[in-house]
């Protein structure tokens, strides 16, 4: 299996499949998978394979008939792939670690869009039945749950936009918090 970030042409190869075989229960874009990889990698128990990727497409009745063994192998591949990446980043090198978030163009300006790797983080949050966490770490999550949950459009639409901005810079900070901490639980216990 390769190693590696993955590259543009594999992650719009990814971000199709995603859609084509989608659902309104499934992962749909590249952006949301990463923020689900990154909280099953993140959380403080192991989540199997076959667990998560059932869960990705919106449980069992969603799972997709695939047009290929070939296009199943692939999507399989560069999944595991672009997760290994992001478990070296979280391990090894946390200030290389870029949550893959969406971009939108509006004319000259670019906008972060953060929704959908935030509901995908929660997404896999969900799937490992994280305990509470200690109060020092509710703002960590905080920040991510600010953009994953549609109840808190309302408040997002009244900051300003330098509070919008310092919001979504807010995220990467508190993912490698949290993956931290988790880390930290699940460390042998040393006597």
């Amino acid at each position: 299996m390769n190693q590696g970030p993955l590259t543009e042409d594999e992650l719009e190869w990814l971000d199709e499949v995603l859609l084509k075989h989608g659902n309104e229960d499934s992962v749909l874009d590249v952006s949301e998978l990463d923020g689900l990889l990154t909280a099953i990698l993140s959380g403080p128990t192991v989540i199997e394979p076959a667990q998560w990727l059932t869960a990705l497409w919106g449980g069992e009745a969603h799972v997709p008939h695939w047009s290929s063994e070939e296009e199943m192998n692939r999507f399989m591949d560069l999944t595991f792939q672009h997760m290994n990446d992001i478990d070296q980043r979280l391990n090894e090198a946390p200030d290389q670690f870029d949550p893959m978030f969406g971009y939108l163009e509006e004319g000259e300006e670019e906008h972060t869009i953060v929704e959908e790797w935030c509901f995908g983080y929660l997404r896999g949050m969900a799937l490992g039945d994280w305990p509470p966490l200690p109060a020092d770490l509710e703002p960590a999550l905080g920040a991510i749950t600010l953009h994953g949950q549609e109840e808190n459009a309302p408040l997002l639409a009244q900051m300003t936009p330098e509070e919008y901005a310092e919001s979504q810079e807010a995220i990467q900070p508190a993912a490698l918090q949290l993956h931290a901490y988790w880390r930290e639980q699940r460390a042998p216990q040393l006597h």
